[in-house]
């Protein structure tokens, strides 16, 4: 059966492959071919995978595609484009905050939820949202510096 949602700001609508299908591998296959959120663990346990439903963050690889019925679903790809980046996208390339890149969407989208709650982030708060997202190559201090920059642009 047919699920409808909103996908970066436009209506959808897509059947999954199977009933139990998390809503990672329909995002990321056709006919959305998203390559944004990423499998990591699988397990939601290293936010690789993180998407925004209806504005907060979640780990795709464990909510269930059918879930988003109704829902708005914004990924990596819907913040921003490479023309006119989300003030997170610009400041994580400015800070040089992707060293291997694999983890900078669940970071980037967590931070998302993140500033869409508190503009004036602490570095403490900052640290904590992003305390279950894993980055093996250690570019934490530059993702902190980078969430700051963004909130300050993003403050005015």
């Amino acid at each position: 059966m047919p699920i409808r949602f909103t996908l970066n700001g436009k209506p959808v609508e897509a059947e999954p492959a199977a009933s139990d299908m998390p809503l990672l591998y329909l995002l990321r296959e056709e006919p959305f071919a998203l390559n944004g959120p990423r499998f990591g663990c699988g397990l939601a346990q290293c936010g690789a995978c993180t998407v925004l439903i209806d504005g907060r963050a979640v780990r795709s690889c464990s909510y269930p595609a059918e879930a988003v019925e109704g829902q708005a679903v914004m990924t990596l790809e819907g913040l921003g484009t490479a023309a006119n980046p989300h003030p997170l996208q610009a400041a994580f390339h400015a800070e040089g905050a992707g060293q291997c890149g694999y983890c900078t969407n669940g970071m980037i989208m967590q931070s998302a939820d993140l500033l869409s709650q508190n503009r004036r982030p602490s570095e403490d708060e900052i640290k904590e949202a992003l305390a279950q997202n894993l980055c093996r190559c250690g570019g934490h201090n530059r993702m902190v510096a980078a969430v700051r920059r963004a909130a300050a642009q993003m403050a005015g």
